[in-house]
């Protein structure tokens, strides 16, 4: 029969096509998997002798080490959640990144409050380089990232280094199990996540784990009605009550009039003349009292700002800003960027200088200034240049990075109270860092002082 037969060929097409998606599935997963266990093998490899070298020294460096296994736990976590389930949306990823950017922050915390540890360029190496574990959110090319938090850590894993290899080779070793963790995740999320993160389109629905506070109780039963009215009587008996108010006073004794007010002769009116024309004693107006203050007034977030004032560019008060952007620049105009953080100021052009204040974790990209770029109190600042800029000041910063380019490297550093400060100068297509030194040394030589840069701790 006619029917019958394109029925039978239907069914078999639709079988055909039903493996290929079968297949494809099958493929999918089977990356996902693969990309899960090279993530594994990091863990077991390199990672693994820096956990249990972290152990070994112990102190603060092992309850930081502690905190970095969650860290790398709960990434290894969301990568496998990525491979299962389907791209989430906006509040949903934040929910599934929001382990991994907890344990980075109390990394990070923990560093500024151990300030006096002797384990603190241990913990600053780690606090600078950890980071690299949000190369998640970054696209489309995670890889770089990697480096760069890589490269972050290297000034205090140097001294880490400096300091120990005389005195014991386990700081040594745990240098470079670290650095090699990242090296080799650098590699990972090059061959697995080459232009960014991937989810599996064929996935399940992504979802936190559950593991926060349980539930609300249900609620009780609910409270018995009102009796109907009438049926009690809650009128007091007005004799009863003056009559136990009268016992509570006579019970007392002594103290019967400790409740009294004292009165003054200027309120007593055979004492006081004015009184006795009228028939009422005026009470005593009181001042009432300032409530008192403590402390100076919290700072209140100002909304940020970009324009122009005159000769001037003014950049305030934005934060996690990575796209800030000033065109159309004359020679004769300024850029001054305040109180911004975790932002990146790129200055297309030339102008005349470029200031940065109170700014923390900023960077600037420009082309190139007539006078200077300055820093002025400043923490984790970077500075690069695309073109030529003459001097550079430094002045009450932590941590400045300065990346020159073939056309700056003759420029004038002027650093003043200042620490962590390094230039990255351009050797043929690589960058050599060089730190600016922070020590000094003052002879007498007569008559004169000489000072000199000191390497010594």
């Amino acid at each position: 029969m006619p029917g019958v037969d394109d029925l039978a060929a239907l069914v078999a097409r639709l079988e055909v096509v039903a493996d290929r998606l079968e297949g494809g599935a099958s493929g999918a997963a089977e990356d996902a998997a693969a990309s899960v266990a090279a993530f594994d093998d990091i863990l077991t490899n390199n990672y693994k002798q820096f956990s249990d070298l972290c152990k070994k020294i112990g102190g603060d460096v092992a309850t930081v080490g502690a905190m970095v296994d969650q860290a790398f736990k709960a990434q290894r976590e969301f990568l496998s959640t990525s491979s299962k389930s389907k791209q989430p949306a906006g509040p949903a990823l934040q929910q599934l990144l929001k382990p991994t950017s907890d344990k980075i922050s109390e990394i990070q915390a923990y560093r500024e409050k151990s300030r006096r540890s002797d384990f603190f360029n241990h913990l600053s190496a780690l606090s600078e380089s950890i980071p690299a574990l949000g190369w998640v959110a970054v696209a489309p090319a995670p890889s770089p990232y990697v480096k760069e938090m890589n490269d972050a850590g290297q000034f205090y894993t140097n001294r880490v280094l400096k300091d120990w290899k005389e005195k014991d080779r386990t700081h040594v070793d745990w240098v470079k199990a670290w650095v090699s963790t990242l090296t080799e995740l650098q590699a990972y999320v090059k061959k697995f996540y080459t232009t960014g993160l991937t989810w599996n389109p064929k996935g399940a629905e992504a979802s936190v784990k559950s593991g926060g506070a349980p539930p609300p109780p249900p609620p009780g039963p609910a409270p018995p009605p009102p009796p109907p009215a009438g049926a009690l009587d809650l009128t007091p008996d007005p004799s009863k009550a003056a009559r136990g108010d009268l016992l509570a006073a006579l019970n007392k004794g002594a103290d019967v009039t400790r409740g009294l007010k004292k009165v003054s002769d200027d309120q007593k009116t055979h004492k006081n003349p004015n009184l006795r024309a009228g028939a009422v004693v005026k009470a005593v107006e009181k001042t009432p009292t300032p409530a008192k203050t403590y402390g100076k007034a919290v700072e209140v977030n100002k909304p940020p700002k970009l324009e122009q004032d005159g000769k001037r560019w003014n950049v305030e008060y934005f934060k996690n800003k990575p796209d800030i952007e000033i065109n159309d620049l004359e020679v004769n105009q300024s850029v001054y960027v305040f109180k911004c953080e975790g932002s990146t100021v790129k200055v297309n052009g030339k102008c005349n200088n470029i200031i940065i204040d109170s700014c923390k974790k900023v960077a600037v990209v420009f082309g190139s200034v007539v006078s200077s770029c300055e820093f002025i109190n400043c923490q984790s600042v970077q500075m690069q240049v695309l073109g030529k800029v003459p001097t550079i000041s430094v002045e009450k910063t932590d941590g400045c990075q300065m990346f020159l380019n073939a056309e700056s490297v003759g420029a004038e550093i002027i650093s003043a109270k200042s620490s962590e400060m390094n230039v990255m100068v351009p050797v043929g297509d690589d960058f050599v860092e060089q730190p600016i030194p922070e020590q000094f040394k003052t002879v007498i030589a007569g008559g004169k002082l000489k000072t000199s840069a000191t390497e010594s701790v």
